[in-house]
């Protein structure tokens, strides 16, 4: 899986790195899918003694290529598969009850759980200083709706009907960190019923 470009856009629009080893008191990856081979990846240049310090939350990706095996042979003390995002997120908001100052967390992934997790970890106090984040896989987003509030998860094309209220939506690079998601507006507000064909714009 190649690395994901992505164009320059407006400034709330998040920018992605690529992980890295940190010096840290321990080291918490959170992925899913295509996320695992990030984690691979740093695996080959960093030290074994990170490991020592690991916990990995990984979420399996739809295609069958899980990469679990990989994952568990880099001998991270805690492991855990999810079932899904919300349980990986579950996990992870447990394991900040204990967390230690110098903790590193290491993203990577969908934009919707990469921006969750931030979410999530920010919320407990920990600076962002201490989070990375790398996209790996899916472009698909995770959309609020502007008129009615509802989120959905997974939007790949735009204009997108918001399942919520039926609007038909365009789908803006405008982010809220504090929800995690990307803005639907209407796209017909001004001419009521003249909504181009929807295409898929984040496979």
């Amino acid at each position: 899986m190649t690395k994901t470009y992505f164009e320059p856009s407006i400034k709330s629009r998040p920018v992605y790195g690529v992980l890295e080893a940190r010096v840290g008191s321990e080291h918490v990856f959170v992925a899913n899918a295509e996320g695992a081979e990030a984690i691979l990846d740093l695996a080959k240049a960093a030290d074994n003694d990170l490991w020592t310090k690991a916990h990995i939350i990984y979420v399996p990706g739809r295609s069958g290529e899980t990469y679990q095996d990989a994952l568990k042979a880099l001998g991270a003390p805690k492991f855990y598969i999810a079932s899904n995002v919300q349980s990986a997120l579950n996990r992870l908001v447990r394991s900040l009850e204990d967390c230690r100052m110098g903790t590193q967390f290491y993203l990577t992934g969908t934009e919707g759980l990469m921006g969750q997790a931030q979410r999530d970890i920010m919320a407990a106090g920990i600076s962002h200083m201490s989070i990375q984040t790398e996209h790996r896989g899916s472009l698909a987003r995770r959309v609020q709706c502007v008129h009615c509030k509802g989120v959905a998860e997974d939007v790949t094309t735009d204009p997108y009907q918001c399942p919520h209220c039926e609007l038909h939506l365009f789908v803006r690079d405008h982010y809220s960190r504090r929800l995690a998601a990307f803005q639907g507006v209407r796209i017909d507000a001004e001419d009521h019923g003249n909504v181009p064909p929807a295409e898929e714009v984040f496979p």
